[in-house]
């Protein structure tokens, strides 16, 4: 059942709670609702999550616990989702936001190479930060369809085979 696998997968609760960024939430993290595992409160932090996971932004997990906090998503999951993008992935994640954007938009790509300075990030901005932030929003708001329904549609298969195999173990 998804819910045994997500529950021995997720970081404890206090140990979210106690996080320093997400002090500002106040009391709003003690609500119980909030640590529920549930069809409804799982599907929509794997939407949360992955939305915010394609979004450039800094802070993406604390955007993700507001959101979380604002709809009743698990917080946890929607947080821990954020890391899709992490280090490692964001490289070839981001660039196929910029080529989905480009296709979207229907410029051609641009050769480009990254450089850690403040000049070529405004450089950028202008030339190719629209279609980068185009193809960002559109595959964030896909894969968080997509995620959303995918969790749903799997808890719903789980719940109805433990229900089929408990009725035949009654027969």
């Amino acid at each position: 059942m998804p819910k045994k696998l997500i529950k021995r997968l997720m970081p404890d609760h206090q140990t979210i709670k106690k996080n320093k960024h997400l002090k500002i939430f106040g009391t709003l993290l003690h609500n119980a609702n909030l640590w529920h595992l549930n069809r409804r409160s799982v599907s929509k932090a794997f939407a949360v999550g992955l939305f915010f996971a394609f979004m450039p932004v800094p802070f993406q997990m604390v955007l993700a616990a507001g959101f979380a906090i604002i709809v009743h998503a698990n917080l946890p999951l929607s947080i821990v989702l954020c890391w899709i993008t992490n280090p490692l992935t964001m490289p070839a994640i981001f660039y196929f936001c910029y080529l989905v954007g480009t296709w979207i938009i229907g410029v051609p790509t641009r050769k480009f190479a990254f450089e850690a300075n403040w000049q070529w990030l405004v450089d950028s901005v202008s030339t190719i930060g629209p279609a980068f932030m185009l193809g960002c929003v559109v595959l964030a708001t896909i894969f968080s369809i997509l995620g959303y329904l995918a969790i749903n549609t799997f808890w719903r298969f789980s719940v109805a085979k433990e229900w089929k195999k408990r009725k035949e173990r009654r027969s």
